[in-house]
């Protein structure tokens, strides 16, 4: 039985405003893990997650050497919370509508009150924005209603994407919630290298290897809906031709991705089989047209063995 998760709607210029507040307090989570977890292949180890409460950081070392401390954005207590490992806790509140500068003062100097001073660099990345975050007064719109339907969304997005990398064999990342493009992401791997398709810091450290990812967003400027999405690295000719599930998945030339809107998702009798259904799809027909070991590729359709 599919889980019964809410499938909201989330018109993406209706509730943009917030989104960007959200997206721009999230960077400043994903910049104390970039800087602080070790570093992993494909900048693992700066992805965060998305919990019961919103997004958060994974435990992070403390540089003082107090212990591990995380940082999350707790979305229904609307805070965003610093919590040590050794039982103190700090909370900033987001609303009612405070600026991003504001909320990110105040969450350095929380985290350096209970763990020391972290270097920061308060510029954000992969935004269309480039006003440092400590700076940021124009980013203060923060709607409840609409931070409660993306939260609803998000858990449900996120179940279809748990569900699709259960069976994989192979090395994959767990749900990974990027600050840096404000989506929700599983990538496999083949265990073959690739050449990243640009010299930048993030794609020469994060496309190094043959790879398909599937996700979801809730729209952004370049695509102003919220969709699943899926793509190959490298991409063979050819591989902008395939027949996705359901009928509404299609090829978008100006993403260079396939996607599924989530309002195809909501209308259709069963969502998440529907979201789940598109993203076994989007693997079976990358793996084959990148040509992907069979027996790897065909565990994304069978079931692990039961656990005794």
């Amino acid at each position: 039985m599919a889980p019964a998760y809410r499938w909201p709607s989330l018109p993406f210029e209706e509730w943009r405003p917030t989104c960007d507040t959200l997206h721009a307090h999230a960077q400043v989570l994903g910049k104390l893990a970039a800087k602080l977890a070790p570093p992993e292949p494909e900048l693992q180890h700066a992805a965060l997650r998305l919990s019961a409460r919103g997004w958060e950081t994974s435990p992070l070392p403390a540089p003082d050497g107090s212990g591990a401390f995380v940082v999350a954005l707790d979305l229904h207590r609307h805070q965003a919370v610093v919590e040590h490992s050794d039982g103190r806790r700090r909370e900033v509140p987001l609303t009612p509508d405070r600026p991003v500068g504001t909320v990110t003062r105040e969450v350095l100097a929380v985290v350096g009150q209970l763990v020391g001073p972290v270097p920061f660099d308060p510029v954000p990345q992969e935004t269309p924005w480039s006003t440092p975050l400590d700076e940021d007064e124009e980013h203060a719109t923060y709607d409840t209603a609409h931070v409660a339907a993306y939260v609803a969304a998000a858990t449900a997005a996120a179940g279809v994407l748990t569900q699709f990398r259960a069976p994989y064999r192979g090395r994959c990342t767990p749900v990974n919630a990027w600050w840096g493009s404000f989506d929700l992401a599983v990538n496999l791997f083949s265990g073959r290298t690739a050449d990243p398709p640009a010299t930048d810091f993030i794609m020469r450290n994060a496309m190094d290897a043959q790879e398909l990812a599937v996700g979801w967003w809730p729209g952004d400027a370049r695509y102003p809906r919220a969709a699943f999405y899926a793509y190959a690295h490298p991409a063979p000719a050819g591989y902008d031709g395939g027949v996705l599930e359901p009928a509404a998945a299609r090829w978008e030339p100006g993403l260079g991705e396939y996607v599924l809107d989530w309002d195809d998702v909501r209308k259709a009798g069963d969502p998440h089989a529907t979201a789940v259904a598109f993203a076994r799809s989007a693997a079976r027909h990358g793996c084959a047209a990148c040509d992907w070991d069979p027996a790897l590729s065909g565990s994304l359709e069978g079931d692990p063995p039961p656990v005794v």
